[in-house]
């Protein structure tokens, strides 16, 4: 009888590092750790930690699920880079989510989500029932105010992964009619911080 696909999911994309693997609709193993610096070091060790829980290695995944924002930069960057490789060197897909898909994965659609953004602005995005959602957007505290439907947010998830397990999960079984892309970090607004003297690593499209 063949295996439920195993997808392995994760996110550094905001004060926290933060794991998951599915196995049909069950999170067999999971690792969430709060912290504001360290991700990159910490990343792939927590990720060998939740493949041992499950007695699992690399070789029995189907696809690799990553947070890819908003949220903090260089956070959403050790994420992308981290899953793009392993998904070359493994030969399988790596699949992107929203932060802002991940927080509404139980809500009922349609329905805005929202995500603090910080100086009395939020991420937004408006999540359709067909799952033809619009693309990502920054709004004012104003702006919010005036928009029409439900809501959730801002911040209503914890743990991102097992949320984002489960909708790459949902991607992996559409991929025959709707391609996978490679993940890409979802950034909506510029960084604020001035650019550091020694370029970083970069990301191809």
């Amino acid at each position: 009888m063949p295996r439920d696909p195993l997808i392995l999911a994760f996110d550094t994309s905001a004060a926290h590092c933060a794991a998951a693997l599915l196995s049909g609709n069950q999170i067999i193993a999971s690792r969430y750790e709060e912290m504001s610096k360290g991700q990159a070091e910490r990343l792939m060790p927590l990720l060998e930690e939740v493949l041992s829980e499950a007695a699992l290695t690399w070789k029995d995944l189907a696809a690799i699920g990553v947070g890819i924002g908003p949220g903090n930069f260089t956070g959403i960057r050790i994420s992308v880079a981290a899953a793009r490789g392993l998904a070359l060197s493994l030969g399988i897909p790596a699949i992107g989510v929203s932060s802002l898909e991940a927080q509404a994965i139980d809500a009922s659609r349609p329905i805005w989500s929202l995500l603090d953004a910080r100086r009395d602005h939020v991420f937004a995005q408006y999540l359709r029932p067909d799952w033809d959602d619009e693309m990502p957007c920054l709004l004012s505290a104003r702006e919010v105010a005036g928009l029409e439907g439900a809501r959730i947010g801002p911040d209503a998830l914890g743990d991102p992964a097992p949320a984002i397990a489960r909708i790459a999960a949902l991607r992996l079984a559409r991929a025959g009619t709707t391609p996978i892309t490679r993940p890409a970090p979802l950034y909506i607004r510029t960084a604020d911080a001035a650019p550091p003297r020694d370029p970083a690593p970069l990301i191809l499209p």
